[in-house]
């Protein structure tokens, strides 16, 4: 049985995500975005995370071959971010929305829920995407706040 690609993406929205910002800096120094929901745990020890990047991502070179990166889980009220840096053309930080890591210096955005200071561990080729397995160096932590979520195409909140 062959899957028709756009029946599939529908069923895949069928599973409430979160909203991540993931960062890092290119090679010029400048502070980076991509908008993703394909974050996962892996492990606990030793403190695994995964994410998966787009094969034909207009900054897949500065993400795959990141050393250092963070995974920003956004708030119900960070949508605009999301939104933002999920725009072709349009994954430059802007200054006021970010603080750098300790860690890497990857960037961690202000008010996230949580922010993951992520050093490469491994990827995998996974179809179009590549996965990402990223070791949890260092986080920060808002004891507060609802998260952004996605589903079924569309932004969402908790009831």
């Amino acid at each position: 049985m062959e899957l028709d690609g756009r029946e599939f993406r529908n069923a895949l929205g069928r599973f409430t995500t979160g909203v991540c910002l993931i960062t890092a800096v290119n090679e010029q120094g400048e502070p980076l975005a991509l908008t993703a929901n394909s974050f996962s745990s892996v492990s606990l020890d030793p403190p695994l995370v995964l994410w998966s990047l787009q094969n034909n991502s207009e900054v897949f070179d500065v993400f795959a071959g990141a050393g250092h990166y963070a995974i920003n889980v956004l708030a119900g009220n960070q949508q605009e971010l999301s939104s933002r840096y999920a725009r072709k053309g349009d994954h430059i930080l802007e200054p006021g929305h970010f603080t750098p890591g300790e860690n890497g210096g990857a960037p961690l955005i202000n008010d996230a829920l949580v922010s993951f200071e992520c050093s490469l561990d491994a990827t995998h080729p996974g179809g179009d995407h590549l996965i990402i397995v990223g070791r949890v160096d260092a986080m920060q932590v808002r004891p507060e706040g609802e998260p952004l979520l996605f589903y079924s195409g569309a932004y969402r909140a908790l009831a």
